[in-house]
């Protein structure tokens, strides 16, 4: 809230004597909503996910029915028997932990389709949004689906080379 008063403050009191400053929002949601190939795109998204969740739970069940096994057997196995039983389940373990990173990570597969299926997508977006902003002749533009995002400046309301010639 502090972030949304800060920047209406700079862009009312920061342009007296400039004339008036023009700005408008959009929401981007809405608007990704109403896209057949943001709708396309969500849809691969989803069955990708879909498909890695059941991978994943497959190898999550063969987990737990070997423990369950382990488990139930382990007083008459022998100790190499249960030390070969006891690594195998480790490595499966690793091997949940490692297809998770590996799909749903910080940087995992996941991650980069959405990237690669929704960046033109959202190129198109911020083209169209400069064009009408142009056209329309706003100064700013905001998005208004979640945080509060800068998706469009005039140049002219640049400061970076003021402050820059004040610091130095």
């Amino acid at each position: 809230m502090k972030k949304i008063i800060v920047i209406a403050a700079l862009i009312c009191f920061g342009s007296i004597g400039f004339g008036q400053t023009k700005v408008g929002f959009v929401n981007s949601e809405a608007i990704m909503k109403e896209l057949p190939e943001a709708q396309d795109a969500q849809q691969k998204l989803d069955n990708l996910v879909r498909d890695w969740q059941a991978e994943l739970k497959k190898i999550e069940d063969d987990w737990k029915k070997k423990y369950v096994e382990y488990e139930r057997n382990k007083l008459i196995m022998s100790d190499q028997t249960r030390s070969d039983k006891e690594k195998e389940l480790i490595e499966l373990e690793n091997k949940i932990s490692q297809f998770r990173e590996q799909k749903f990570g910080q940087n995992g597969e996941l991650f980069q389709k959405q990237e690669e299926f929704m960046k033109p997508i959202q190129n198109k977006i911020f083209n169209a949004i400069k064009i009408v902003a142009e056209e329309e002749e706003y100064d700013f533009i905001f998005d208004k689906s979640g945080e509060i995002l800068l998706l469009y400046t005039n140049e002219k309301h640049d400061l970076t080379n003021l402050v820059l010639e004040v610091i130095k």
